[in-house]
């Protein structure tokens, strides 16, 4: 795998751009296989595949076949969360595929009720996962009303490399201050809402500031609004024969951030693979980026407990 960047990759925005623009081209034509899909490489040493399959709101009891058509599709970085309800179906996909587990990179999260109950809830994800390890384990959501969060970042430390790399999600600047300050290990990943009509500068760049890589969930935006009725996304589109999804998956890529979009349907896992074989320009990636408008599709994070 060719490893486009790091934890800290922002320092100096257009040489870290030239390179991982060309490194991702070189990627062209090797989708389906795992060398193709470029790695981004934590604060802490491990690299994660920059390109992923979520799992979020798959049906359990589809979540074995789902899963298992991703990896045929050549996906290799797989995310799930405790709260998800489809860790096992996770695990027997795993399970039957015959790919090597040092080949596959598996995350999971856990859930708001857990934070003073890290050690057990982790044991009961990895059970169900059917794992010895996982290779990213996540707080799901900073719940700052409970006020746990940093206690149960305190249990995660102590995961060894039963978790490879600890991260957060949904974490804003005020979070990620409150936690910096008592914490031992840096996170090596904030998992945030992010899509170009909610790009969340703040979290961004203060995860960027303390080494932290930023992925990004619901990155086609949930649904919430028609990408191609946007002109910067349709534009490119029609310029490179990619679809809107395509091309917004191009510019979280070229963005430096970690993305796994999430689908049911095997011809859009591989289509949402198809995105190594052109480069947005400056000048189409500052048309997406403009389309910022707050529009928020989950939770707010301080909302959440």
């Amino acid at each position: 795998m060719s490893v486009v960047g790091t934890g800290q990759f922002f320092g100096s925005p257009e040489e870290e751009r030239d390179k991982l623009m060309r490194s991702l081209l070189e990627q062209k034509n090797k989708q389906s296989s795992p060398e193709g899909i470029p790695v981004v490489t934590l604060n802490d040493g491990n690299t994660i595949p920059q390109l992923g399959f979520g799992v979020f709101k798959v049906d359990p009891d589809e979540a074995e076949r789902v899963v298992t058509q991703a990896l045929e599709a050549g996906y290799r970085h797989i995310d799930t969360a405790a709260i998800y309800g489809n860790e096992e179906g996770v695990g027997r996909a795993i399970a039957k595929s015959g790919i090597p587990r040092e080949d596959l990179f598996i995350t999971t999260k856990v859930w708001n009720d857990r934070h003073l109950d890290v050690e057990a809830a982790f044991e009961e994800s990895l059970q169900k996962l059917g794992l010895e390890y996982v290779d990213l384990y996540l707080v799901h959501w900073p719940a700052p009303k409970n006020g746990t969060y940093v206690q149960a970042w305190k249990q995660m430390e102590k995961l060894g490399d039963r978790a490879k790399s600890i991260g957060v999600c949904n974490f804003l600047p005020e979070h990620l201050d409150t936690l910096l300050a008592e914490a031992t290990t840096v996170p090596a990943i904030n998992q945030i809402e992010l899509h170009p009509a909610l790009q969340q500068r703040d979290a961004v760049e203060a995860s960027k500031a303390a080494g932290i890589a930023i992925e990004s969930w619901g990155p086609l935006g949930q649904g919430r609004y028609d990408l191609g009725a946007e002109k910067a996304i349709a534009d490119a589109a029609a310029k490179y024969g990619k679809t809107p999804a395509q091309v917004v998956i191009r510019w979280h890529l070229q963005n430096g951030f970690i993305v796994f979009p999430k689908t049911v349907t095997r011809s859009r896992m591989v289509e949402n693979l198809n995105v190594f074989d052109f480069l947005l320009s400056d000048e189409e990636m500052a048309a997406i980026t403009a389309l910022e408008r707050g529009d928020r599709g989950g939770s707010h994070p301080n909302d959440l407990n």
